[in-house]
């Protein structure tokens, strides 16, 4: 029998007034999440928890700003205005603590073509670039698909927490055939929700100092930090000297993006934050190699309204996926068997450990698959798609309001009784 469902009651007044738990249909809007089911799942009939977009609506000031850009009738090329500069480095200044200059900024159409981007400019073909699996699967083709090769420095999930494997890295970052180059940083990590501490962060630099490794630390998520937590930029732990070798901060590049802190991962722009000129220039050479540039009039106005005006939203968001995220841990633990939670210090994203599950009942990764989507009709990413470490679980989106997410779950504790 199915446990009492609790649901902690509002104690931010924001949360009624943005309404977390309204239903928004998202069918016929080409919404790869929920057009796209049957293409991905082999059906239409499952309840999408996969790609990681949420399902509410951004921050009013972001509709706002593009109702208003869109009632402008000409749509044509467009530059970056001042205020999209100004908007970013405010926002890192009062959410992150990091001062940083309007020259170190460099946008792109993406953090996916940035890692492709990153790839090109600080490694040639033939040399290696670490990365650290499970990780979220362009990592590794941005790698593969560029003629560079790839190092696998696998996270270790110790007593239901995953860590980064130091003795690893640095025999990683040490070898000579490929010779590592660069370092592929997820902080926070998709998808297994670690936020890395700041001696994890400095360990890290330290490394990447003692083996001259540029670093892309993608921190997509950054703002995504559950109480309790403190996400670290990675680039200011190394302008202030917290590395006992006096890392380099020039061989940080930060990747930051408002697509997932206000939900608006269509719009496509995101910005490399890199203080070093010769760095951002290999970076711009690499962009252009890729003809990826970015001058939609819709994207900025919607990056320069998030971080302008979207904290009161982002801080709304946080207290109602806390308490998603605590409702499917338990749930999980008192109904669902063999099924557990990695608990997540930062995203929307779960990382469910079926294994126990897989064993009882013998199952391989492609039985697993089919139990969620045939017999649950429940839609989330196979853990495999992850790379080493991901057999046997699987991601689950909490970005929607909690009673589709209690459908969901309701869904499985039923498969699994059957």
């Amino acid at each position: 029998m199915l446990g009492t469902l609790r649901f902690a009651q509002p104690t931010h007044g924001l949360l009624t007034e943005m309404d977390f738990d309204r239903p928004i249909s998202r069918n016929n809007t080409d919404s790869v999440k929920h057009d796209g089911r049957a293409d991905y799942f082999g059906t239409a009939d499952v309840l999408p928890l996969w790609v990681a977009d949420m399902d509410f609506a951004a921050p009013e000031a972001v509709t706002q700003a593009l109702l208003a850009r869109a009632a402008h009738p000409i749509y044509g090329y467009s530059r970056y205005p001042e205020a999209l500069f100004e908007a970013l480095i405010g926002w890192m200044r009062q959410r992150h603590g990091w001062r940083i200059e309007r020259d170190w900024i460099l946008l792109a159409p993406g953090v996916v073509p940035s890692l492709h981007a990153a790839v090109l400019a600080f490694a040639e073909p033939g040399e290696g670039v670490i990365v650290q699996p499970p990780v979220y699967y362009p990592f590794f083709s941005a790698v593969t698909a560029t003629g560079r090769r790839l190092i696998e420095n696998p996270l270790r999930l110790d007593a239901g927490r995953y860590r980064i494997d130091f003795e690893h890295l640095e025999n990683c970052a040490a070898q000579t055939n490929p010779k590592a180059r660069l370092l592929l940083l997820c902080s926070p990590h998709n998808p297994v929700g670690r936020v890395w501490t700041r001696q994890e962060l400095v360990q890290l630099l330290d490394i990447a100092e003692r083996h001259d490794l540029v670093v892309l630390s993608d921190e997509i998520h950054h703002d995504l930090i559950y109480p309790g937590q403190k996400h670290h930029v990675l680039a200011r732990l190394a302008d202030d000297g917290a590395s006992d070798l006096a890392t380099d901060p020039a061989r940080i590049v930060t990747a930051a993006a408002p697509s997932k802190t206000f939900n608006i991962p269509g719009l496509g722009l995101s910005a490399l934050i890199v203080p070093d000129s010769a760095r951002r220039a290999a970076l711009s050479r690499a962009f252009d190699l890729l003809h990826a540039g970015n001058y939609n009039p819709f994207s900025s106005a919607a990056f320069t309204a998030g971080y302008r005006d979207g904290a009161a939203w982002l801080d709304a968001l946080m207290a109602y996926l806390a308490q998603t995220r605590d409702f499917v841990t338990d749930f999980c633990h008192r109904n669902l068997p063999g099924i557990r939670v990695i608990e997540p210090e930062g995203t929307y994203l779960l990382w469910l450990d079926c294994r126990e599950l897989c064993r009882e009942r013998g199952w391989n990764d492609a039985a697993l698959k089919r139990f969620f989507v045939e017999q649950a009709r429940v839609g989330m990413n196979p853990g495999t798609v992850f790379g080493a470490g991901g057999s046997g679980f699987m991601r689950m989106n909490i970005g929607a309001p909690r009673k589709g997410i209690e459908t969901a779950l309701r869904r499985l504790a039923e498969s699994l009784a059957t």
